[in-house]
């Protein structure tokens, strides 16, 4: 039998179980509703009906009025249609003879006091009657509760017990065959390509215990046939890792080093036969460097390691090792990257390159200092030749000589911008940080590049409010960011335009911004903008700069631990930002 057909006489059964419980229920409810209703309807009527005649009486004198008569007889006659209990039709009828003692007008006085002490006798009799009755009636509906309730409870007991046998071995019935596989699966986990499951009967168990035995054993034909493959891979790239110059460290999913190649060993000095197989997380409580490589933050920034009886540079680079899924569709077709397996830990010896760096900027500082004494005497000489009381120049003169101060004073700026850059680059830049008013500094920047704007006829606005929280930074430098954001700004804006410079407390910093209307900047570039050398293609008509005054403004900003950033859209101009930190 099928277990879809299992599953339906079992849970069939229950349901059957259920109405069976549900119906004797209701059944015995049924019962106790109907005696409880024969207690309470007609003797509670004839009580009320008695009460009411007895009332009538006891509240008028004799003789009775036109009104009294009419009530009494209204319930002397719905109670002798209520006569349901034995000897209660004989006493309805002596109180009737009684009651007609009383109205009947030739009755003295006498009389009728006699009769009515009848009819209240009589109407004692009816209630003693119908009180027996709802006591004896009450007595026969609590053996029938108990017995209703006997046989309720005898039901659920049954039906419990069916249930809980079902319970506790129907399950089983699922449960034990899905614990065998699991048991060989685990087995098969193991490589014990061996293990095999033996069902009787011809159920889906039985057909998945036949496939698993033929999987089984063509895992165990492909172990033997391709054991000493793979061993031999294994060989080839563990040779390749070993014979690597750089470092490398492998973890698997677990962190658990799986390989650990001869340079590593000797960077953390660690025995490379010791550490495979062991608890990376472990290991790294008794060893820094490990714990260092294996933090997350330490993967952008070059590590300085002791190597090579000297200080070397490392860079450290992790990749996560993924399990590749293949479509069974397709040969060796790969359809998605499957779940993590790992990480490898590269150490790339950069020592050189940064050898080489260092010389780069320690010939660019030197170059850049050189040529900053004979630019600034060219530039005094021109002063000079500026000067009337030296000699008149006639205008071809000027113009050549307007020209050569243009270019030297593009030429102080770019010596000056290498020399901040190579103090950023060496670690030598000197902050002289004070609180500072951050409105001045931009009232600064601004009175700096007033007399370029003035050239161009373009307004420069200022937003701010007076009384904004102080900031710690150097204020040469900040107001040197701010400057270069204005120069900027005015080269790429037409003239008769507006720059707005907005100086704004946001989220406990003060963030300064310079925007323009000029023609913006495409996205693609605005990345790139504060990389070293790095300049926007322009269509001729502004002249370029360097390319380091945005690199040097990230490099100040960032020191004074502040950000720094670019918002800019086409034909809606630029707006350059950063912000500091406000002082606590």
């Amino acid at each position: 039998m099928k277990i879809k057909n299992k599953l339906r006489l079992g849970f069939g059964f229950l349901f059957v179980v259920i109405l069976f419980f549900g119906g004797v229920s209701l059944y015995y409810m049924n019962e106790i509703s109907i005696r409880s209703k024969v207690i309470l309807k007609d003797n509670y009527e004839t009580l009320s009906f008695t009460s009411k005649m007895r009332s009538i009486i006891d509240e008028d004198s004799l003789p009775l009025s036109a009104k009294a008569q009419e009530m009494f007889n209204h319930q002397l006659a719905l109670e002798e249609k209520n006569i349901t209990e034995a000897g209660e039709g004989k006493a309805v009828t002596a109180l009737k003879v009684a009651y007609a003692r009383i109205i009947d007008p030739a009755t003295d006085l006498a009389t009728k006091q006699k009769a009515l002490r009848e009819v209240r006798w009589q109407l004692k009799i009816i209630d003693d009657v119908n009180m027996n009755a709802i006591v004896r009636k009450n007595a026969v509906a609590q053996r029938s509760i108990e017995k209703s309730a006997m046989y309720v409870i005898f039901a659920a007991s049954i039906c419990f017990l069916i249930l809980f046998s079902f319970i506790v071995n129907f399950p089983g019935f699922v449960a034990n065959p899905l614990r065998e596989f699991a048991d060989a699966i685990r087995e098969i986990s193991r490589k014990n390509y061996k293990q095999r499951l033996e069902f009787k009967g011809s159920d889906e168990f039985s057909e998945l215990a036949d496939s698993f035995n033929v999987m089984t054993a063509e895992l165990n034909k492909w172990e033997n046939s391709n054991l000493a493959k793979l061993q031999s891979e294994k060989l080839r790239i563990e040779t390749i890792i070993e014979q690597m110059q750089d470092a490398i460290i492998g973890l698997n999913e677990r962190q658990e080093i799986i390989f650990f190649n001869k340079v590593a060993g000797q960077l953390l000095n660690l025995d490379q036969q010791q550490v495979i197989g062991a608890n990376a997380m472990e290991l790294r409580k008794k060893n820094d460097l490990l714990n260092r490589i294996l933090q997350e933050d330490s993967v952008s920034k070059p590590m300085k390691i002791y190597a090579d009886q000297k200080e070397s540079y490392f860079q450290l680079e992790r990749r996560e090792i993924r399990i590749p899924n293949y479509d069974d569709g397709a040969e060796h077709a790969l359809v998605e990257i499957g779940k993590a397996a790992g990480e490898v830990y590269i150490l790339k010896n950069i020592t050189k390159f940064k050898e080489l760096d260092e010389a780069k900027t320690n010939f660019i500082a030197t170059v850049s200092h050189e040529l900053k004494t004979p630019i600034s005497s060219i530039k005094m000489s021109l002063k000079l030749m500026d000067d009337e009381r030296v000699g008149p120049m006639n205008p071809e003169q000027k113009e050549l000589v307007q020209h050569i101060k243009e270019d030297c004073g593009r030429l102080l700026k770019i010596t000056t911008e290498l020399l901040d850059l190579a103090q950023v680059e060496t670690g030598n830049l000197q902050m002289n940080v004070v609180k500072s008013d951050p409105r001045k500094i931009a009232i600064y920047a601004m009175d700096a590049v007033r007399f370029q704007a003035e050239q161009k006829s373009i307004e420069l606005e200022l937003i701010s409010r007076n009384n904004l929280p102080h900031i710690s930074v150097d204020i040469e430098k900040t107001a040197w960011v701010l400057v270069n954001f204005l120069s900027n700004a005015l080269r790429y804006s037409a003239e008769k335009s507006k720059i707005i410079v907005q100086v704004i407390e946001n989220n406990d910093a003060i963030e300064f911004s310079v925007r323009d209307f000029g023609k913006g900047i495409e996205e693609q570039y605005q990345k790139r903008l504060f990389e070293k050398y790095f300049q926007v293609p322009t269509d001729g008509n502004n002249k370029s700069g360097s390319g380091l005054g945005l690199a040097i403004s990230k490099d100040f900003i960032e020191a004074e631990n502040g950000t720094i950033w670019v918002e800019s859209a086409i034909g809606e101009g630029s707006r350059f930002c950063f912000s500091l930190p406000v002082v606590s």
